[in-house]
């Protein structure tokens, strides 16, 4: 067994028209985890949201970010997880402070699950899938056969601190493999067990579940945590509160402090601050 890292790596089956993808989080997992005390079912259904954004940020050809947002009515409000091209992750979740053990759609109840693709340059785009599903993976497949046409594989995995996670899609064109071989190849990816997920390499678990198989396996990507909260940002959300607004928290409180969701990073802003941001042109 090779030493566990954050890695994401993609591969293809040579004699099919099948891409697949192979996502490990260890560092990077802990410290996103780690930024709340979250109840041990929030943190595994987070940890496969980082693993999934990573695995879906491949689809990206251009600088920017993938997000993935549900919002639920139960005992899990919100669970969310950034990518970007670059595969530097980030993510939050919020819920009760007690969560028993649950099916996704048992924790998030009546709610939709999006997907949000966020150029540097260039038109937004979302895409939105009820939760009729039971786990992660299910709907994230529903989400491609219904908005991209493509049929995919998913299988995710994580114990509250590391993630894992395994991605196969059938490409359209002319060359594409018969049913059959596709039909083998998901069946034979779904034996994964959580451990050889969380603990594997991606060439030994490869050439576990697709020993008749040849595969090319391309070099690894690292995946880190960064956040990419700043000054800047957070003043222009104070921007878009409004000089009243902004005015009245001095009032109440002296300075205005912000706390950033998902790293925990404290920003001030005081009166000179304040006077400062609404006397110079628009951040944006």
């Amino acid at each position: 067994m090779a030493d566990f890292s954050d890695q994401f790596q993609r591969f293809i089956f040579e004699h099919g028209n099948i891409r697949g993808e192979r996502v490990m989080l260890d560092a990077s997992s802990r410290e996103a985890l780690g930024k709340r005390d979250y109840p041990a079912p929030v943190a595994q259904m987070l940890g496969e949201s980082l693993a999934a954004v990573v695995l879906m940020s491949a689809t990206l050809k251009f600088e920017g970010l993938l997000s993935l947002q549900a919002r639920g009515s139960r005992s899990v409000s919100l669970l969310m997880a950034e990518s970007n091209h670059q595969r530097q992750i980030r993510g939050l979740a919020h819920s009760e402070p007690e969560v028993g053990p649950g099916t996704l759609a048992e924790h998030l109840g009546d709610g939709r699950l999006a997907i949000t693709i966020e150029p540097r340059h260039g038109q937004r785009y979302q895409g939105v899938v009820p939760l009729e599903d039971e786990t992660l993976s299910q709907c994230l497949e529903s989400y491609f056969e219904r908005s991209e046409q493509l049929a995919t594989a998913i299988i995710l995995a994580s114990d509250g601190a590391r993630a894992g996670g395994l991605l196969l899609q059938r490409l359209p064109g002319e060359s594409a493999p018969d049913g059959d071989f596709w039909n083998r190849l998901t069946l034979q990816a779904r034996t994964v067990t959580a451990d050889e997920l969380l603990l594997l390499d991606a060439e030994t678990l490869l050439r576990r579940l697709f020993p008749e198989d040849a595969v090319r396996l391309y070099p690894p990507e690292p995946v880190v945590f960064a956040c990419s909260c700043s000054r800047e940002r957070t003043a222009q959300a104070l921007e878009a509160l409004g000089e009243d607004d902004c005015i009245a928290l001095l009032e109440e409180q002296g300075v205005i402090s912000v706390d950033c969701q998902f790293c925990h990073h404290h920003y001030e802003f005081d009166r000179q601050d304040v006077t400062v941001l609404f006397q110079q042109p628009p951040l944006h």
